[in-house]
């Protein structure tokens, strides 16, 4: 460096002949300082991409406390888990390490190991990246490990919560111990008969290994070895007492609480395995499966679902917000402390495994009601959420966006491997084909037909494939090829939406189709995310009342049938109707913008309120007795959807003027006010007596949510023949069973509020 220096500038390096003394100082001052300028960045500042390609590394969030999508920032290199140093980090960096970990972008970072102290290498040091890069393997450094940082400088990333299109969460719980050791483990069935059943239940505990798959000696197994590896493989338990070549692993000392194998205590063999294992034998363990698993009707009624706790919201079976029972009211769990111990214990209570994930921020959608637990801190060992310590909550500590959720362990059914969705443009769409079993034996793909096809039947088939919500269910699909396979096996599907794959819904035992082309085969959309609308009880609770409007008023609303059908015999324009009016506030809870299914191009100009409206039915408004018999109803024969208001830090997207968009975003909600034409239920006919409003949201499920059992709203009401009391408003799935039996039958005045 010295030699070019030189040759660039010759002139520096001519010694002055008679300069005084300081200014010769003062020269080499000059001298020294350049050089120091020219070398120390090249030294200390390395700017070539280190080699390591970005598909070889991975990368994890660490730390406590934090939530799913933000901590401490680990990775995995040669091998080895190690940290970054906060020295030059920057929220271009941020953007691309959360991009890496799935995450659409960041939205901040922080420094000096704001969440605690990493282990291990300090992998990186003095990271520039412009914010673009694919990885930070390609982003400026001083190279892999070469740092003079300490664990105090750890530096972490706070993602935005969505995840990238075609992001698919990984299956493999992460655990900080050396990945070399233990990375999966599965049943391997001791008779070949149980091969064929599903799920495995009970077989030898096998690692993976580098040479394939490798047995554990069962010399001092414990009941608590063996619930570990049960809740790794989606069962609640163990069978008790249960105890029945070449041995990796031996001396295993779970506590029982671990959510992986790996992270219990192990010894490993690697000499000479055939005496590894002195008398002993392969480790064999026995589970039982959960009431959604069991393989015989009476195991399934013995084995009964808690009343207590549920889950909501989830595209599979596992996953989903928690809510918990407390009186006779469901609510949710605050995500403060939220862990792995606690999601496990939730698990195992609902039939499932232990825990893959704790999820935190409402990430599969924001529950109704009260929170009504709050820091819950369970062993591990507890055999129910309610038997963990917690603290009662006050409006200040939680909102829903703190909502906790789970994505449980469950047991491995095959179900994705008998239906397979072909011809669309991404894999999340196509045209739906099962695997067909001939009378011979021969098993071959063939088309659904799909007469009767829609939501519910594609919720079933974007739940088997693992692709998450239906977003469309299409009754014809002549624009995706079908050259391959041309033959309808199935007809008549008819699902429920919560069925695990579509060989448990009801269809025709022969195939019964009118229109037998191909281009009239089921098909389906599948999307990540859903939407998910829910009414405001109280405020229609708060604004509910009586008016006697004149029929020369009503002419608009009668051209769009939002008056009974004894309004067509009426002597207009003389007389009035009575109407009980009532405010609707409809808000998308969900994790996706709301849409009405039918394009721009179909959507009908109303005159009457001057705007387009997009959806025949969007909501069906009823008066029934209490035996649930409809006495009247006024079912809005059309909607414009629009953002009327949205909470804090949301905007608003969809409006109904001007031909706009038609929509409701995520986080906002569309008011139709009590004041406006056809926001009642016309009831000039009805009699006085105790009755129910109830109010159902996408009755016909034309648009795809992703939860639909909080689409109905319930009143009790008393008519008096000149006011109405209304009372005891909530959504349908909001109180236990036994209250709401107790609501529909006792639907009378409960107190004297007149709403």
């Amino acid at each position: 460096m010295f030699f070019s220096i030189f040759q660039t500038f010759p002139s520096l390096f001519l010694f002055p002949a008679a300069e005084p003394h300081m200014e010769l100082c003062q020269w080499w001052r000059h001298i020294v300082v350049f050089l120091l300028h020219a070398w120390i960045p090249s030294c200390f500042a390395q700017t070539t991409p280190p080699v390591q390609g970005p598909e070889t590394l991975k990368f994890r969030l660490s730390g406590f406390p934090r939530k799913h999508n933000e901590g401490r920032i680990e990775v995995f290199y040669k091998g080895e888990w190690g940290t970054i140093c906060d020295d030059d980090f920057s929220l271009a960096n941020a953007h691309v390490l959360c991009r890496q970990l799935g995450f659409v972008s960041a939205t901040g970072w922080t420094h000096s190991a704001k969440y605690g102290k990493g282990t291990g290498k300090i992998w990186l040091d003095n990271v520039q990246c412009s914010g673009s890069e694919r990885s930070v393997s390609v982003c400026k450094s001083r190279g892999w490990g070469n740092s003079d940082c300490t664990h105090d400088e750890d530096a972490g990333v706070i993602c935005k919560d969505e995840r990238l299109l075609g992001y698919v969460d990984s299956n493999v719980i992460e655990v900080q111990v050396d990945e070399n050791k233990v990375e999966e483990v599965r049943l391997r069935p001791v008779f070949t008969i149980a091969t064929k059943r599903m799920p495995v239940t009970e077989g030898v505990v096998e690692v993976k290994n580098k040479d394939g798959w490798a047995q554990i000696c069962d010399n001092g197994w414990t009941p608590k070895n063996s619930h570990v590896v049960c809740g790794m493989m989606g069962f609640p338990h163990e069978k008790k007492g249960k105890k029945p070549n070449h041995f990796l692993v031996h001396s295993v000392a779970c506590l029982g609480t671990e959510v992986h194998l790996a992270a219990c205590p192990l010894e490993f063999n690697y000499g000479n395995a055939t005496e590894s294992c002195p008398g002993g034998m392969p480790a064999v363990v026995s589970c039982v499966p959960g009431p959604l698993y069991a393989q015989s009707t009476a195991m399934r009624k013995k084995l009964k679902m808690p009343s207590t706790i549920r889950l909501k919201g989830g595209a599979k079976y596992g996953e989903g917000r928690v809510e918990v029972l407390k009186g006779s009211e469901w609510g949710t769990i605050c995500d403060d402390r939220w862990n792995l111990l606690s999601a496990s214990v939730v698990c195992r209570e609902l039939g499932f495994g232990s825990a893959k994930e704790a999820l935190t921020g409402a990430r599969m959608g924001q529950g109704l009601g009260p929170i009504h637990m709050n820091e819950v801190q369970c062993t591990g060992h507890e055999r129910s959420l309610w038997n963990c310590r917690y603290k009662n909550i006050t409006a200040e500590d939680c909102k829903h966006t703190e909502d906790a959720s789970v994505r449980c362990n469950v047991p491995y059914m095959g179900y994705e491997k008998t239906v397979r969705i072909l011809g669309g443009r991404t894999r999340y769409e196509g045209r739906v084909e099962v695997l067909y079993t001939e009378t011979n034996g021969t098993l071959r793909w063939g088309l659904i037909c799909g007469e009767g096809w829609g939501t519910e039947e594609a919720m079933v088939v974007c739940r088997q494939l693992g692709l998450g919500y239906a977003n469309h269910g299409l009754q014809e699909t002549w624009y995706w090829d079908s050259s391959n396979v041309t033959e309808m096996v199935m007809s008549g599907v008819k699902c429920t939406g919560d069925e695990m794959s579509l060989s448990q819904c009801q269809h025709h035992r022969t195939v019964s189709c009118q229109k037998a082309a191909a281009r009239f085969s089921a098909g389906v959309i599948c999307s990540e995310t859903a939407s998910d609308l829910v009414l405001n009880a109280p405020l229609v609770q708060q604004t509910t009342y009586i008016e006697d409007r004149p029929l020369h008023m009503l002419y608009c609303a009668a051209e769009e049938d939002c008056l009974s059908k004894s309004a067509a015999k009426a002597n207009w324009p003389y007389g009035h109707r009575r109407l009980l009016r009532f405010s609707s506030q409809i808000h998308n809870i969900g994790r996706a913008d709301f849409r009405p299914k039918a394009g721009r191009h179909s959507w009908v100009w109303h005159a009457c309120h001057g705007h387009y409206h997009s959806m025949d039915i969007f909501t069906h408004y009823d008066l029934m007795s209490a035996n649930g018999t409809k006495v009247a109803e006024g079912h809005k024969a059309s909607f414009c959807l629009e953002d009327t208001d949205c909470d804090e830090g949301v905007s608003k997207r969809y409006e109904c003027a001007n031909f706009g968009e038609q929509g409701i975003t995520v986080g906002c909600w569309d008011l139709y006010r009590h004041d406006i034409d056809c926001q009642w239920i016309d009831i000039t006919d009805v009699k006085p007596g105790n009755y129910i409003l109830q109010v159902v949201i996408n009755p016909n499920y034309e648009v795809a949510e992703s939860d639909f059992t909080n689409n109905a709203m319930k009143c009790n009401c008393k008519y008096d023949g000149h006011r109405i009391w209304v009372h005891n408003c909530h959504i349908g799935d909001a109180f236990s069973e036994e209250a709401e039996k107790k609501f529909e039958k006792y639907p009378g005045q409960l107190n004297n509020q007149i709403s």
